[in-house]
């Protein structure tokens, strides 16, 4: 009798329902084999934790960070993680991975650490990510040679931008073994760099620097004009003073030092509120330096009581009035529990800036202009075009002439395809407006980016009356007015097309003789019956839209030669199809009128032919009708 529990059949039945018979095996040289009978393997998956998640996900902000330099997307991308008490594996991810890369990589992770203090990553975190890289020092000197030395010096820096307290080193040597290679990371950094003579000049400079004076200089500066500020009240003067300084990634100092002042007397307190609101409202000074400044002084509360007893309650007072005023973020000291509550425009113009940089990261490997629109058109968004203007010139910065060289001729192509004069307006105010931050990381990237907007002007991208309303819209004392005063200067030079071509090696790789040989050729195939079309192509193909003026003058005297007015109709067609704008077109003319008197000597009715040549572009419309012909345009 067989058990109902076993579930096998007797006499007359099918049998177990799986045979569990471990002699019954497939047999793969059997025809019948098939090779769907074979038992299933079950592979077990790793389950990912939140942690494993995070790690993953700090990565690709960090590398996109070392691309683009962007302090605020990094620290956007990181808030929207959550898991703020991960935090720390973000600072030991950052750093490791800057270790292992060039000085520019080091200068920017100590940057962006230095930013992210306080409003994004608590000084807890910053701790004990150090802790976890200091433990990790014997594994990252295998790959990394001069381990111990780079993360003394990322201590170093730590301290010296008050992101670690000095009392860091002590306590971290109590968990460290005397043998280890952690203790001669503390070890450096206290005797090689921190006990050095001006130690936070060396320690500033070491990878390029972000300042140009060093942090003792600068805190004694922020004093000095405090102080004076406190006895003159001239706000203006206070903000300009604080402007000149240059270190906006250190106007913390700023906000730490006014309200400690405020605090210890009451009769300045007025004034330090004044300046503070000022600065706030002019966006001398950020909202994250402000909060950083804020969250300074509410660390070391507990040794101000000792000088001023009230300096607690006085503090609470100062925030009340700043967040009231408006120039303290209302977030600040309230713990951010609905991290999970997503702004949706926000999220959309982070998503917007990651594609855009993945855009032009690919542009500068496939130098495909008609891929790339067509990548911006899928992409849509038109009305972040100003933010693409700026992240396309940001990146090319920091790269090589031939991306910058590449960044131009995109900005022309965009201007007729598919961006507005406006759009690219919008784009050079934001640059400007934030070039005292760029400059921090790129130490020429004033003069690149005066040679940008001149470029831009030669290449009829702009108009000369665009630098006007971009002056128009930027802060007043701004550092791009200065930018936009040498744009003016490079783009109004003799041979300034010329010039700026060169300036970066250009595009086409041949000289403007060259060119002008080219434009011969070209037209007097066309001449001799060749097609509108094909002409208009070797025109396009020349690459050189700022030098279009060069084709207008040689057809015009060609005109005059030949005695054969069909070359005008190439320019007509030209100037239907936007290849020869109308400031080219003007440019063209008047370099043939300027030379009337000497095309007379060959051409006796030069003037004549010139004349009829005007009253013809004007009529159709390629020269505006003030044009004349005696005087200037």
């Amino acid at each position: 009798m067989v058990s109902v529990a076993d579930g096998a059949g007797g006499k007359g039945t099918w049998g177990k329902l799986i045979d569990t018979d471990v002699d019954a095996c497939l047999d793969r040289n059997d025809p019948n084999y098939d090779s769907g009978e074979e038992p299933y393997e079950l592979v077990e998956a790793p389950v990912l934790t939140p942690l494993d998640d995070y790690k993953k996900a700090v990565v690709p902000i960090i590398e996109e960070y070392f691309s683009n330099g962007d302090v605020k997307l990094a620290a956007s991308d990181l808030k929207e993680l959550g898991y703020d008490d991960f935090h720390r594996y973000f600072v030991k991810k950052l750093v490791s991975m800057a270790m292992d890369r060039h000085d520019k990589e080091k200068e920017m992770a100590s940057v962006l650490l230095s930013s992210l203090y306080g409003n994004v990553i608590s000084s807890t975190q910053i701790r004990l990510g150090f802790v976890l890289l200091l433990d990790a020092v014997d594994d990252l000197a295998v790959d990394i040679p001069d381990a111990v030395d780079i993360l003394a010096l990322f201590i170093a820096r730590a301290v010296v931008d008050d992101i670690l307290p000095p009392a860091f080193l002590s306590k971290a040597k109590v968990s460290l073994s005397e043998s280890s290679k952690g203790m001669q990371v503390v070890q450096t950094a206290e005797k090689s760099y921190l006990s050095a003579p001006h130690h936070a000049e060396l320690i500033e400079r070491k990878w390029g620097g972000s300042t140009q004076i060093t942090v003792e200089e600068a805190k004694k500066r922020i004093t000095d004009l405090l102080k004076e500020y406190i006895k003159n009240g001239d706000t203006a003067e206070a903000c300009r003073c604080i402007r000149e300084l240059a270190v906006p990634f250190f106007h913390h100092e700023v906000v730490k030092r006014a309200l400690t002042l405020g605090m210890e007397s009451p009769v300045a307190e007025s004034l330090i509120t004044k300046l503070l609101k000022e600065a706030s409202e002019e966006c001398l000074i950020s909202s994250s330096q402000m909060m950083k400044g804020f969250s300074r002084v509410a660390e070391s509360l507990d040794d101000l009581s000792l000088d001023v007893p009230s300096a607690k309650s006085e503090f609470q007072l100062l925030v009340s009035k700043a967040i009231s005023e408006g120039w303290l973020d209302s977030s600040y000291g309230r713990s951010e529990v609905n991290g999970d509550v997503e702004d949706e425009e926000h999220e959309e113009l982070a998503r917007y800036k990651r594609e855009a940089v993945s855009i032009i990261h690919e542009y500068f490997l496939s130098d495909d202009t008609p891929e790339l629109i067509r990548s911006l058109k899928e992409l849509g968004y038109p009305e972040h075009n100003p933010i693409f203007v700026k992240k396309l010139i940001t990146i090319a910065l920091d790269r090589k002439n031939r991306e910058k060289e590449m960044a131009s001729v995109l900005l022309s192509s965009l201007s007729m395809e598919l961006f507005s004069t406006e759009d690219i307006v919008k784009g050079f105010v934001m640059l400007l407006e934030s070039a005292e931050d760029t400059a921090l990381d790129i130490l020429d990237a004033s003069d690149e980016l005066g040679l940008f907007l001149a470029r831009a002007v030669i290449d009829d991208v702009l108009a000369p009356l665009n630098l006007d309303e971009i002056s128009s819209k930027l802060p007043p004392d701004c550092s791009g007015v200065e930018i936009l005063n040498m744009a003016r200067s490079l783009a109004s030079a003799r041979h300034a097309g010329e010039r700026l071509l060169r300036c970066w090696g250009g595009g086409t790789g041949w000289a403007v003789e060259d060119a002008k040989d080219k434009i011969t050729k070209l037209l007097e195939e066309y001449e001799s019956g060749g097609d509108v079309g094909e002409a208009c192509n070797c025109i396009r193909e020349l690459g050189m839209s700022f030098f279009n003026h060069e084709v207008v003058k040689k057809a015009l005297v060609m005109a005059m030669e030949k005695k054969n007015e069909r070359i005008l109709d190439l320019l007509q067609e030209c100037f239907s199809e936007g290849i020869i704008t109308i400031n080219q077109m003007t440019k063209g003319f008047s370099r043939v009128r300027d030379g009337l008197d000497d095309l007379a000597l060959d051409i006796p009715d030069a003037r004549e032919k010139f004349l009829s040549y005007v009253e013809h572009a004007k009529k159709s419309g390629w020269l505006l009708p003030t044009f004349g012909v005696a005087g200037s345009t």
